[in-house]
């Protein structure tokens, strides 16, 4: 019975992910070549190990029964072989992160190239989503947020400078419409709406002592990006709730002015989380030290 540990391998993530597809895309192979492995193993033990019909993947019994058996067994060789990649000079291997579209470009971006010169060994892959994924599920080694509340079993650790929300519109906005002087001011005015990839539009927060208010602003534009709606911003579209790191440079260039500043809420930190059951790398422990 010629089954290898490689083959094992690949019917764990295609048993894990019940995705042919999202397995190769982690091994690195096509999902015809790891179709045919795992032909090649049922054909070989005499038995079915998945379910296949044209819309999903799933363990047939025995199929799960072996993956509850080799989950322990390969989690204890990954740990071993990185045990000894502790020994080198620098870490290597391959890192997947899943980071919101901001974080991706305000905090993650200005740091590659220093990144890439000190680990050159590590390859490191950032998949840019505002949508919120269980990482683990996914095959994500971590997930970075801005804030928010993590899942159980995740081990939160922050990094990067803060980062605040800001309300701005262009001054030629405010010349034709005024200038809101409270939060509420804001359902007379043209707001540019953000909306999560689940459907649901972002509630415009703020805060002044310990009064603190969320506001369901309304306006004709909507985008899934923040930087596009900073954008749109600039050019008259409307007031815009959004990350400093966009509206900053726009401000200084005359182009956007800073609205309702007394009622911005208090900056978050950013937090790069992972698995508390899951061995941390080398290349992870050293990706967290780089960040901090």
């Amino acid at each position: 019975m010629a089954t290898d540990l490689n083959d094992l391998l690949a019917f764990s993530k295609v048993a894990h992910y019940r995705s042919f597809r999202r397995a190769a895309q982690e091994l690195q192979v096509t999902a015809s070549a790891l179709s045919h492995t795992i032909s090649k193993m049922e054909q070989a033990l005499g038995m079915r190990l998945l379910q296949r019909t044209t819309r999903s993947v799933s363990p047939s019994p025995a199929g799960e029964k072996l993956l509850q058996s080799l989950q322990p067994a390969l989690h204890e060789i990954e740990s071993a072989l990185e045990s000894l990649n502790e020994l080198r000079d620098k870490p290597v291997g391959r890192l997947r992160l899943n980071v919101p579209r901001p974080a991706a470009q305000l905090l993650l971006a200005p740091m590659m190239a220093a990144w890439q010169a000190t680990y050159p060994e590590v390859e490191l892959e950032i998949v840019s989503s505002d949508a919120l994924i269980d990482i683990v599920e996914q095959g994500f080694d971590a997930g970075l947020r801005f804030g928010e509340s993590l899942q159980q079993d995740m081990v939160a650790v922050p990094v990067g400078p803060e980062v605040r929300f800001v309300t701005c519109a262009s001054p030629a906005y405010l010349a034709a419409h005024g200038l809101p002087q409270t939060p509420h001011d804001l359902l007379q005015h043209q707001c540019i709406q953000f909306r999560f990839p689940s459907g649901l539009r972002y509630r415009w927060e703020y805060q002044r002592g310990q009064e603190k208010l969320q506001v369901a602003t309304t306006g004709t534009l909507v985008f899934d990006d923040f930087y596009v709606a900073t954008r749109a911003a600039a050019d008259g579209a409307g007031i815009c709730y959004t990350y400093c790191g966009y509206a900053e440079e726009l401000v200084r260039q005359g182009r956007l002015q800073y609205v309702l500043d007394d009622w911005w809420p208090a900056p978050e930190r950013s937090y790069l989380y992972y698995s508390s059951r899951r061995h941390q790398s080398a290349a992870l422990r050293a990706l967290i030290d780089f960040l901090k």
